[in-house]
C-alpha cells in the first residue's frame, strides 16, 4: 500500500507519533531556507484533492492494526507530510474518517493558510495543532519562510488569532530560529508578542539539527537561544526548546548527570534550580564543573543570573 503512513516514531511532543503523509514531495506555500526536505518543488497555496481520503484511511488503519499487532502503542496520528498539510483539500474529511480508531490527531502546519475560513473549520476538528511563527515581521518572515508570492503576513496572524480563539484542542506554536535572520532581539520581541496574543498552551523553540534546504543556513549560538527563551517567558507561560534530543527528553534516570542534560536540553536551568538539584541528590558543583569541560553543558548569562543549557547540536551535513 502507498506509503501514507510511517511510524510509529518517538516525539517529546506527541508521544508515539504515526506520521501521516497527504502531500506529495514537495509542494508547498513556503520554500523555508531550513527546511530538511529540501527546497519546494511545487510552491502553491491552492488546495487541491491529491490522494483518496479513502486510500489514506486505510492505510493508516492497516498501520495502527500491525502495530497493536505487536503490542505496542500509538500516542496521536500525527499529519506532518512531505509539505504543508493544510494545502490538501479533503484533510477536514480524513481527520472525520480517523476518528473512530479512537486516537488523538494532531497537525503540524506552517500556518501558511490558517486565514482561510475552510482550512480552520479542517483544523478544528483535530485534537492538537502546531502553528509555526518564524517572523514577526514582514522583512523576516520573507527572508526565513520565502512564501508564496499572494500570500499576507497580517492576514496569516490574524488567522492565527483567530483559530486560537475557537480551538478546543491543544495549540502549540514553534519559532525555528536561524542565525543572522530571526534571532536578533527586537525580532525576537515581535515574535514573542505575537505569540502572547495567540497564548499557545506550549510555545516550542526550535533549531536546524539536519541538512537544510540551504548550505548557509545555521542554527544560533547558545546565547542567542537563551535570549530567545527569556524574552519569550516574559510573555508565555510555557516555553520550551525543541533542538533535537527526542530519544532522552524528559527522562529520569536517577544519573544527575543525565538527568541535568536531559532537563536542560528542553530548557535551560537557573544556577539555583542547579544547585538545589544536586543537594538533593547530595552531589557537589564538580559535576557542572566537568560537564561544561566536556563541552557537554554551558554556562549562560541573563538578566543578572547564571543559565546551564545543553551544548546545541551541530548540523549535520
Amino acid at each position: 500500500m502507498k506509503g501514507y503512513a510511517f511510524g510509529p516514531v518517538p516525539s517529546r511532543r506527541l508521544g508515539r507519533s504515526l506520521g501521516i503523509n497527504n502531500i506529495p514531495p514537495k509542494i508547498c506555500s513556503y520554500s523555508c531556507v531550513y527546511c530538511q526536505l529540501g527546497g519546494t518543488i511545487r510552491l502553491q497555496i491552492e488546495r487541491e484533492a491529491f490522494y483518496r481520503p479513502e486510500e489514506i484511511v486505510a492505510a493508516v488503519e492497516q498501520k495502527v492494526e500491525e502495530v497493536r499487532g505487536r503490542g505496542e502503542s500509538v500516542d496521536y496520528l500525527t499529519f506532518v507530510p512531505d509539505g504543508e498539510p493544510t494545502l490538501d483539500l479533503n484533510l477536514g474529511r480524513e481527520i472525520e474518517l480517523l476518528k473512530p480508531l479512537g486516537i488523538p490527531i494532531a497537525v503540524i502546519t506552517n500556518s501558511s493558510l490558517i486565514w482561510r475560513e475552510d482550512v480552520r473549520q479542517d483544523l478544528l476538528k483535530s485534537d492538537w495543532v502546531s502553528l509555526k511563527a518564524d517572523g514577526a515581521s514582514e522583512e523576516v518572515w520573507q527572508t526565513v519562510n520565502r512564501p508564496h508570492g499572494r500570500l499576507s503576513l497580517q492576514g496569516i496572524q490574524a488567522g492565527m488569532r483567530k483559530f486560537a480563539h475557537d480551538f478546543q484542542g491543544e495549540l502549540v506554536t514553534e519559532t525555528m530560529l536561524v542565525a543572522g535572520l530571526n534571532d536578533g532581539e527586537a525580532e525576537l520581541e515581535r515574535i514573542a508578542n505575537l505569540l502572547g496574543e495567540i497564548e499557545p498552551e506550549i510555545a516550542y523553540i526550535a533549531i536546524p539539527t539536519r541538512p537544510p534546504a540551504e548550505s548557509w543556513v545555521q542554527p544560533p549560538d547558545e546565547g542567542r537561544i537563551n535570549l530567545a527563551y527569556n524574552i519569550f517567558s516574559e510573555r508565555l507561560a510555557n516555553v520550551e526548546y525543541l533542538i533535537g534530543y527526542e530519544g532522552d527528553a524528559f527522562a529520569s534516570t536517577g544519573d544527575v548527570e543525565e538527568d541535568l542534560l536531559s532537563i536542560t536540553a528542553v530548557h535551560p536551568m537557573r544556577r539555583e534550580a542547579v544547585e538545589r538539584m544536586l543537594e538533593r541528590v547530595q552531589a557537589s558543583w564538580e559535576v557542572i564543573a566537568r560537564l561544561i569541560a566536556e563541552g557537554r553543558l554551558v554556562e549562560l548569562e541573563y538578566g543578572g543570573h547564571k543559565f546551564y543549557m545543553r551544548r546545541l547540536p551541530t548540523v549535520r551535513r
